[in-house]
Order: C-alpha cells, then sequence, then structure tokens
C-alpha cells in the first residue's frame, strides 16, 4: 500500500486498483519545512523551497495569497541598441517600398493598421527607451485594457514589443500578420510556399528499411502534463469568479463581489490552477494506480507548463524558478526511479509565451540564457540529462536529443518558438525556421535514420489539432519533416498545451489525401492536471512495446472536479476513465498486440464518419476528460472534430476544418 494514501479496491484495470482516494490531509513529510502550518485545512501549504542551481531560499512573500507581489523589478527585458541615422534611411526607404508593393493596402483597416505599425517601427529605431511608453499610451486611448501600465509598461511586454517592431517587416508579412492575429484587421494570410532542396541531406529511402520486430515486452510510460501549480491558491476565495484566475484572494463574482458565491475547495475548482493539495494528491494516486508503486515507470514524459496563469504583471523570473524547483523535486520523489524527458510549456518562460530567436543577437538573442540556463541545471540535478546533453540544451532554448540505450531517441523541441502567442515569432514570420529549431530537429532526425533507430518528438504547443495554436509556416514545414521521416523513424510524438484529452494524424504528400494507405504517425495530446477551464483533471499511461516503440495501449484516469465541494475527510478519488483501444476499437479488426498508430487511429475516424455516437458521445467525452461541464457536440461539430483529429498542422486545419469546434471549455 502506497506510503501516502489509502486505496480502495473496487475494481482492476490490468491487475492494478481502478480508484484511489487520496489521504484528506496535506502529506506533510513532503518538506521538512513550512511558512504555516501545513495541516490546516484553511489554507494551503507554503512549504520552505530552496533553489539546489542558485542555493537561494524562495521567500514566503512570492507565494504569500494574502499579497501577491505586482511587476518584477529585478530583470526587466533589454531594449534594442538605438539606431543610427543611416539605418534610420535604410528602414524608412524600405517600408515606403513594402507600403507601395503591398496590394492589401486597397482595404483600409489593414492599411491603417500597417501605417501605425510603421510609424511605431520608427520610434522603436530611433528611441526605443519610447516604445514601452506609445504601447501604454495607445493602450489607453483604445481603452484596450484596464491596467495598461502594468501589461505594457517597462517592466511589463512594452520592451518586448518594442523589439519586435525594431525588426519585423510591419509593412509586409510580419505587418500582416500582427494585425491579423491580434487586431482581426488585416486577412490572415496563407501559409508560404516552402522550398524543401537543402533541407533534407538524403532523400527519403525507397523502399523503406524493414520494420523493426516487436518484442512482446511491454514498457510503462507515464504522460503528465500542464500541471499549473498555484501556490497562491487561498482556500475559501472565490472559486466561481469573473474575474480572471479564480481561488485567489482578489478573484471575486461580480454578482456578489464581496461574498464568495463558491468557496474554493482546498482540492481546487474548475476555474482555477492546481493548489499544493491537488498536485500531492495527483503525485501520490499515480504509482498505485498504474502498478508502478516498486518499479516506476520505464521513463515519464513531462509536457510543460508548470507555472499558473497569472498576468505576466504577477511574474517574475523568481516565481518562474520557484515553481521548477517545487514540482520537479516532488516528481522526482513521489514517482520513484525512471527518466523524465521535460519540455518547455508557454507557461514556463517570463513573460509567459516568448522565446526569442539567437539570431536577434547579442543580448537580444540571449534574453532567455537565464531560464534555458536554470532549467537545464536542474534536468541535471535530478538525473534526467547527462551534462554533455544539458551543455547542448541551454544553448538551444532547452531543446536536446537523448539516445536511450533501448534504441529509441527522445527529441525535444520548444514549441514556443511556433506559438501564435511568442510575439517574437512575428519577426521574419515569412521564413519558417527563423529560431534554427526545425534545422535542430532535421538533424537528429537523420542521425537516427542513419542508425537505424527509432525517435520519439515531444513538445508542448501541437503543430496541428484546430489550427489556432501554431503558425502556419513553421508548422507546415514541421509536417513535411514528419512526411519525410515517417514512418520508419518517427514512432509517436506527444503534446500538451491544450488541456484535453485529443491527437492528430500525419499523412504523407503533406496531408494532399487522408486515407489508411498513407496514415504514418500519430500525435498525442495529453489530459492536463490542472481543472482549468471546466475540465476534471487527468493523467495517462502508455503500454509501449520495447522493440518497435509503438503505443499498445493508452490508459487515461482522471477526478471528478465537481466533487471537491462535498469532500469530507478523505481527499479526491482518482478512478479509471478509458482504454483507448477498448473505447474506439470494438468494430476495427486489429490484432491484440497490434499497435494504436496512425493506421488504426485513421480506421477510427472512418467509424465515425459512419457512426457520428462515437465523436458525439464518446470522444466529446473523453476530450474533456469527462467533465459534468462538458458540452453536446452534434452536426457541424462532429465533422470538425474528425477533421482535427486528421490535421497535424495548422496550415491543414485552416485550409480544411469549420473553424470553432476545437476545444470543450
Amino acid at each position: 500500500m502506497h506510503l501516502l494514501a489509502v486505496c480502495y479496491l473496487l475494481a482492476t484495470v490490468n491487475g492494478q486498483p481502478s480508484t484511489y482516494t487520496a489521504p484528506g490531509t496535506f502529506p506533510t513529510s513532503l518538506y521538512s519545512k513550512y511558512y504555516n502550518d501545513p495541516t490546516a485545512t484553511t489554507a494551503q501549504p507554503q512549504p520552505v523551497i530552496s533553489d539546489p542551481v542558485t542555493h537561494q531560499e524562495f521567500p514566503f512573500a512570492l507565494t504569500d495569497p494574502n499579497k501577491i507581489p505586482q511587476n518584477n523589478t529585478v530583470d526587466p527585458h533589454p531594449l534594442p541598441p538605438i539606431a543610427s541615422s543611416s539605418q534610420l534611411l535604410q528602414q524608412a526607404i524600405t517600408q515606403i517600398k513594402s507600403i507601395v508593393s503591398n496590394a492589401i493596402f486597397a482595404d483600409n483597416s489593414c492599411a491603417r493598421c500597417q501605417a501605425s505599425l510603421e510609424v511605431a517601427k520608427f520610434l522603436a529605431l530611433g528611441a526605443p527607451e519610447q516604445g514601452p511608453n506609445l504601447a501604454v499610451a495607445l493602450c489607453e486611448y483604445f481603452n484596450y485594457s484596464s491596467t495598461c501600465v502594468a501589461n505594457y509598461g517597462q517592466l511589463a511586454l512594452g520592451p518586448i514589443f518594442t523589439q519586435v517592431l525594431a525588426y519585423a517587416d510591419v509593412g509586409g508579412y510580419d505587418g500582416e500578420l500582427i494585425c491579423s492575429e491580434f487586431l482581426g484587421l488585416c486577412p490572415l494570410p496563407s501559409t508560404s510556399p516552402i522550398d524543401l532542396s537543402g533541407w533534407f541531406t538524403k532523400p527519403k529511402p525507397n523502399p523503406l528499411p524493414p520494420q523493426r520486430k516487436p518484442t512482446g515486452e511491454r514498457l510503462k510510460v507515464l504522460h503528465v502534463s500542464d500541471l499549473h501549480i498555484d501556490p497562491r491558491f487561498a482556500n475559501g476565495a472565490e472559486a466561481n469568479c469573473t474575474s480572471g484566475l479564480c481561488c485567489r484572494e482578489n478573484a471575486y463574482n461580480s454578482h456578489s463581489p464581496h461574498t464568495p458565491i463558491l468557496p474554493a475547495p482546498r482540492f481546487g475548482y474548475f476555474l482555477c490552477d492546481s493548489p499544493y493539495a491537488l498536485i500531492a494528491a495527483t503525485l501520490g494516486a499515480i504509482p498505485p494506480l498504474t502498478g508502478t508503486e516498486n518499479t516506476g515507470f520505464d521513463f515519464t514524459l513531462l509536457t510543460g507548463d508548470l507555472l499558473a496563469h497569472d498576468p505576466n504583471y504577477q511574474l517574475s523570473r523568481v516565481y518562474n524558478e520557484y515553481a521548477e524547483v517545487a514540482l520537479y523535486d516532488l516528481i522526482k520523489r513521489m514517482l520513484g526511479l525512471g527518466p523524465v524527458y521535460a519540455t518547455l510549456g508557454n507557461h514556463d518562460s517570463y513573460p509567459s509565451d516568448l522565446a526569442a530567436p539567437l539570431s536577434l543577437g547579442g543580448d537580444l538573442g540571449g534574453q532567455f540564457s537565464w531560464l534555458y540556463d536554470h532549467v537545464t541545471a536542474l534536468w541535471e540535478y535530478e538525473g534526467w540529462l547527462l551534462a554533455a546533453e544539458v551543455e547542448f540544451s541551454r544553448a538551444h532554448y532547452a531543446a536536446y536529443m537523448v539516445k536511450r540505450a533501448d534504441g529509441l531517441r527522445i527529441i525535444s523541441l520548444n514549441t514556443n518558438l511556433w506559438y501564435r502567442s511568442n510575439y517574437f515569432n512575428y519577426i521574419n514570420a515569412s521564413y519558417p525556421d527563423t529560431s534554427g529549431m526545425m534545422r535542430f530537429l532535421t538533424d537528429e532526425l537523420q542521425a537516427a535514420e542513419d542508425a537505424g533507430d527509432r525517435a520519439w518528438i515531444i513538445g508542448h504547443v501541437p503543430s496541428g489539432w484546430d489550427g489556432t495554436n501554431g503558425l502556419l509556416n513553421p508548422t507546415n514545414l514541421f509536417y513535411q519533416i514528419v512526411d519525410r521521416y515517417s514512418p520508419h523513424v518517427i514512432a509517436n510524438i506527444f503534446w500538451g498545451h491544450m488541456h484535453e484529452d485529443e491527437m492528430s494524424i500525419f499523412y504523407s504528400n503533406n496531408g494532399t489525401n487522408f486515407s489508411v494507405e498513407t496514415a504514418q504517425t500519430l500525435s498525442w495530446m495529453g489530459p492536463s492536471v490542472t481543472p482549468l477551464t471546466k475540465l476534471n483533471s487527468g493523467f495517462r499511461m502508455y503500454e509501449v512495446d520495447s522493440g518497435t516503440f509503438e503505443v499498445l495501449d493508452a490508459y487515461t484516469w482522471i477526478s471528478s472536479v465537481d466533487t471537491y465541494s462535498a469532500l469530507g475527510s478523505h481527499g479526491p478519488i482518482f478512478e479509471f476513465e478509458y482504454s483507448a483501444r477498448e473505447a474506439y476499437g470494438t468494430n476495427i479488426p486489429w490484432g491484440a498486440n497490434d499497435p494504436l498508430n496512425a493506421t488504426w487511429w485513421h480506421l477510427v475516424t472512418e467509424q465515425m464518419e459512419t457512426n457520428s455516437s462515437l465523436v458525439s458521445d464518446v470522444w466529446n467525452k473523453y476530450q474533456g476528460k469527462s467533465s459534468v461541464l462538458v458540452p453536446s457536440c452534434t452536426g457541424e461539430c462532429v465533422t470538425a472534430r474528425i477533421c482535427y483529429i486528421r490535421s497535424g498542422s495548422s496550415s491543414i486545419a485552416q485550409e480544411n476544418c469549420p473553424r470553432g469546434y476545437g476545444s470543450v471549455q
């Protein structure tokens, strides 16, 4: 029996208990010191945590739910250097030419937007120190936000905007994309053509190398994603708020601004991120439910987003580092042996969503090196990466490749480099690889092909699904890289970010024909631990053949958040939700040991086309982790979901699928 819990054996899944009840009190033995009484149920525990990399002790003021820090004043982002008069002249000539030749100026709203960006660009070049002031002034003039200084001033996103304006072609594709994505004033530019010559050093083998033979031995691989720990979670605060992130002391419901309509349960709620209590309960439930109490997992995938959804003006580098230290430490201690392969999420950066390309050069290109230095040092400290892997990773956006002894290569990407909300991606946006991330990927995949190894790719922001997260050009290039190295090298792809249970299929010939013959590779999107938004908490385990590294089955467990308000002396109950093979494979002729690969999942989508209830009743339920708040999916929604499953890039989703049905939140 697990040391931190009491298990109730009601039924079994593969010989393991299908339900687990977490303890009602916080396991105080997890930490040696606390800033408060960790046994008190009126507040979340506040452990005293020290950073093994910087050797500093994080102060209580960092996570005090009663006094959340405002703008971080220690380490603002650098501004671009002042341009010389010759640079200003050349930029003026270049931008004017771009404006004159751009046919989109026939549309007045789009023209006004890009012309405004031109003015802002010259200010960013000539007087960069005034860039944040311009951002604040425009925010206030257009009544864009009630917290303009906090959001867009010198200590917030103002310097980031100034950098982007200084280097972006605002009169061309970059400006058109900015005006489309953030202001809706321009049509979304189409995917740019890609010249693939020079991208691949060798043609795709024809015929493909012989497939690896299955061993019959099954590996247990855990997939945990989007923990979003909230150490500022306030028990009893408004959990059903209308003010932003709920379960905070400053949260309120506009219908009852002074008295909580729903006091925050100590294990969390649908509109809140994960308190310490939920994180500890989830990690405590995983070993007994998956049968890994004594053995641990063969390895674990941790696909990003450690921090809560704080506004940027309440974030800081030290708060980011706190979450990394706290969660990596808990995962290492509570999940036992076995390496963890982690990747960065958009909420693992400060400010959130951002990663600057090294091509900016100097201080600008290296302004996030503090993050990569710290996180990779922690991965080495926990024993998850070797020193040589860390040295490479810290210089490559925290991306890395690990070659396991069993012939599987894990390739981790920093997908903020194609995320729509990363402002730096709007510099030279027509080119799909300004960061060099795709070149790193192709080099690693070619090395795997040459060695006869298989590869798993992990990242946070998905390349496809409904097309609302990844930018068109880089995800289009990614899809074609996957096409080149599938199915003989790339066995599986794993993402997080969506908080929901989803997947996408990759097809040959850049997805121009969706068929069982062209299905090549699959990407899995792991369910989140955080309930945000309107979801249950969950995690997944894969059974994987040790020879082919194909997934043989995927098992998902959940905890019903709607029960948290009524919990008595015990903690939340975690229960088995479903097996992918059993839920979707009833009418598919498939051997018991055949993999749940892209071919199998395409056959599932064909079943969905003939039996819409497989989407409306089954897929829709599991996409939302069986939350009581999942809305129905009928009519065009069914068609859209099938289309999203078949869309491995944002480009394919935008061109083929109905919009607006991607999420159950």
